[in-house]
């Protein structure tokens, strides 16, 4: 009879880009058990210009990273929206969120919003309460002070889930 494998937590981050408010949710996952370890957002000043404000977040989530030191790294995908402007500045916001977990050698998957409320919620279209409700259950220890730093968290969720899923992908895309 041999053994069964020996698992080992893996650390995520759970990363939602915006910019006013960039949630970030970090946890342990093994196996089926997941431990809530840390959330927050981090908060560019209003005043500043985009170019600063993308730096603010990236320091932000650079000192959250080097604090955590997470394995793995998940980001919300950008939805489309009818303001294109918006959607443009949006998805700068989450290119400093893809691009400081990938300085510091961490692979970065991501996942669709109704995906992410499908894997928590069980349906793809949840609001933030059921999320809220959800992550209570998963992570009773959370209390994040924000709606940005709750959805961080139900994407580091996703990811866990999903996460044997996305390397395969990513190995794949690279070849």
């Amino acid at each position: 009879m041999t053994p069964p494998p020996i698992r080992h937590p893996v650390r995520i981050i759970g990363i939602d880009p915006g910019l006013r408010r960039t949630g970030w949710g970090v946890i342990e996952s093994e196996g089926n058990r997941l431990v809530f370890i840390g959330c927050g957002s981090v908060e560019p000043p209003d005043d500043l210009a985009l170019a600063s404000r993308l730096l603010a977040i990236h320091e932000g989530l650079a000192a959250v990273l080097g604090d955590f030191r997470p394995a793995e790294a998940a980001v919300e995908q950008t939805f489309v929206n009818k303001d294109g402007v918006a959607t443009l500045k949006l998805g700068q916001a989450r290119g400093v969120a893809m691009l400081s977990p990938a300085m510091f050698g961490i692979s970065v998957a991501e996942y669709a919003p109704n995906q992410v409320k499908k894997t928590v919620v069980g349906a793809g279209h949840a609001d933030k309460n059921q999320i809220a409700v959800m992550l209570k259950i998963l992570l009773p220890k959370a209390e994040p002070k924000s709606a940005d730093a709750a959805d961080a968290l139900a994407i580091a969720i996703t990811h866990a889930h999903h996460r044997q899923g996305a390397a395969l992908r990513m190995r794949v895309a690279s070849l």
